[in-house]
């Protein structure tokens, strides 16, 4: 199935789109018989539609396809894009009830404004717009006054329709939002004034006291601390792999394809007609292989990619690159600055000839035999019938990608969550081999007995009585110390080690001080040569003595005041926007109804 499936993809795409045009001609008269019938998300009452959710959602798609040169998704990556489509359809229908709440609109000539004299971030990162690497607004202006297409036009004024509005509603939310001086000279030193200290630690964990704990004390802890033990559902499987990687031969396959398309070059052919033709990087490949600009040394890359265009002259082709995706060319059209904008061929290193009509044909028998089978037995008589070893248990954590070695296997940590114990998967299709997978057990989440997580109750009912046991020798060393000038000789007379820390920030403390905000706040607080009485802390119990202190130069801080008081604006009216937005979702009456439809579409397609 799986060959006459790549055999005949003409033919399968028009049958799913009759299918998909099938339902949807049912989903209309659904929708008259039920107004809700397309409805996929409603917000306060306000309805999203199917054909809008699934066009943004084709969007979304592209982009991360785009992104990451990858034509496949795997089950995962869709769930979080189809969470993060759901997510922004739900913020801007509510922003745009909060606009029409408080009166808030833009017009043409707002637009018109704000595209001459505050053009988008991407813009500013153009090239095209750029002299000497920095960008020239005169190159923008000149572009909006009679060099920009009529679609350009529209796409930009469409941007600033949706941020002036943004900007407005941040202005009202803000507009009370101001520092005053003494909260800036308090924050400036916090991150100025230093401190030296000595600290005598009394840590419970190294207190080596037989502590007995009994079966009852652990089920208490368990039953008042539910939520410290809490887990995620986990599934176990097993599976059948059949190696698909490919070997020496298929490279050598992979490397004559190469010198065939570089002497097509070499006649003169045009490299974006060949990329179309050949690259295997169907979204550039579409551009003629454009990936647009690209700043040298773009971490997005591949290493060995940008390696292979260095010192590579505009309008010269590259050697072949070879990367985790394959083989390409690459040629540069153009060079401005630290910017170079490429184009490449994609030739992956995959099976070949014979031994990939084997391959798929043994993947075509194993999905026949063993995919998708209510009875798991199945996954056991298709191993010995293929030689192939069924796996030992494999633990599958919800909501994790599931990994064996170096590679990711796709749909798994999706698929063992929506099956039944017993079932087995579909053929998953992933870089090292096709799988069948079984789900053998299941545990649901939620908080476990305590016969397995013993080990991890006994560990914190243990830490809390040496807890105890480090209070009262705390309290016992301070009333011996007390009287004594100095901490760390007096530490020493006793054989006691005393830490030595300084000079330090409050906002940049060093070692331990940095997890226990009570020491910080004490090493501030303690006059130099005073002494504190025992710190309760996060970790253990503490003596601090002030050895020295150094206060922030307040006239340095007066030259900056300005400065810090726009970066910290800038932050506090971010901070309020999105505790706003949140507060906004917190109280929507928001209804997916994704699971319902789908399913229902499923079911209908099923049934054709």
């Amino acid at each position: 199935m799986m060959r006459s499936m790549r055999a005949n993809a003409k033919w399968v795409f028009y049958i799913l789109a009759g299918s998909f045009i099938l339902w949807l001609v049912i989903g209309q008269v659904t929708e008259i018989l039920s107004p809700s019938g397309n409805v996929v998300l409603r917000i306060n009452g306000r309805e999203v539609q199917i054909a809008e959710y699934q066009e943004r959602l084709q969007v979304a798609y592209d982009q991360y396809r785009e992104q990451t040169g990858t034509a496949a998704l795997s089950r995962e990556v869709e769930q979080q894009i189809q969470d993060q489509v759901v997510n922004q359809l739900i913020q801007e229908r509510l922003l745009e009830q909060e606009y029409r709440r408080l009166g808030i609109g833009v017009t043409g000539e707002e637009i018109l404004e704000a595209a001459r004299t505050s053009p988008p971030p991407e813009v500013m990162r153009d090239p095209q717009f750029q002299t000497d690497s920095q960008f020239d607004i005169r190159k923008w202006q000149a572009f909006l006054q009679g060099g920009a297409p009529p679609v350009q036009l529209a796409q930009i004024e469409a941007i600033y329709r949706d941020r002036i509005p943004q900007i407005k509603l941040m202005q009202y939310l803000t507009a009370d939002v101001y520092i005053p001086d003494a909260k800036l000279w308090r924050i400036y030193k916090d991150q100025h004034d230093s401190a030296t200290v000595a600290v005598l630690p009394v840590w419970p964990a190294r207190i080596t006291d037989s502590i007995p704990v009994s079966d009852a004390e652990l089920e208490r802890y368990l039953a008042a601390q539910r939520d410290d033990f809490k887990r995620p559902a986990v599934a176990f499987v097993r599976f059948v792999a059949l190696p698909r990687l490919p070997d020496a031969a298929d490279t050598a396959a992979a490397r004559a394809h190469l010198a065939r398309i570089r002497a097509e070059l070499a006649r003169g052919v045009r490299f974006e007609d060949v990329a179309r033709r050949e690259s295997a990087d169907t979204v550039s490949g579409k551009r003629g292989g454009d990936l647009g600009w690209v700043k040298r040394g773009d971490a997005t890359f591949d290493p060995q990619f940008m390696e292979g265009v260095k010192g590579l002259a505009p309008g010269r082709v590259s050697a072949p690159v070879l990367t985790q995706f394959g083989y390409h060319l690459v040629r540069v059209d153009a060079a401005q600055g630290d910017s170079l904008k490429l184009r490449h061929i994609l030739v992956p290193i995959v099976l070949q000839g014979a031994r990939l009509d084997t391959v798929e044909a043994r993947a075509d028998s194993l999905e026949r035999l063993a995919a998708d089978q209510a009875d798991g037995a199945l996954l056991d008589s298709a191993a010995k019938r293929f030689n192939l070893p069924l796996s030992p248990l494999y633990r599958v954590v919800e909501g994790a990608p599931f990994e064996l070695g170096r590679y990711q296997i796709p749909d798994v940590s999706v698929w063992a969550f929506e099956a039944r114990v017993g079932e087995t998967s579909p053929v998953v299709e992933a870089k090292p081999a096709y799988y069948v997978f079984r789900l053998d057990s299941l545990v649901p989440a939620g908080v476990p007995p305590l016969a397995e997580v013993r080990e991890r109750v006994l560990a914190a009912v243990k830490l809390e009585k040496q807890r105890a046991i480090a209070h009262r020798r705390a309290d016992s060393l301070a009333a011996a110390l007390r009287g004594t000038r100095d901490l760390r000789a007096a530490g020493a007379a006793r054989g006691l080690a005393v830490d030595r820390f300084g000079p330090f920030t409050r906002l940049q403390p060093p070692g331990y001080l940095g997890r226990e905000p009570l020491l910080v706040g004490a090493a501030f607080g303690l006059r130099v040569g005073e002494r504190s009485g025992v710190i309760v802390g996060e970790g253990g119990d503490f003596i601090m003595e002030s050895l020295g202190r150094k206060m922030a130069d307040s006239s340095a801080w007066l030259a900056q005041r300005e400065v810090q008081r726009a970066q910290l604006l800038s932050a506090v009216r971010q901070a309020r926007v999105q505790l706003y937005l949140e507060g906004l979702r917190a109280k929507a009456k928001i209804v997916d109804r994704r699971k319902e439809i789908f399913r229902t579409q499923a079911s209908a397609e099923a049934a054709l």
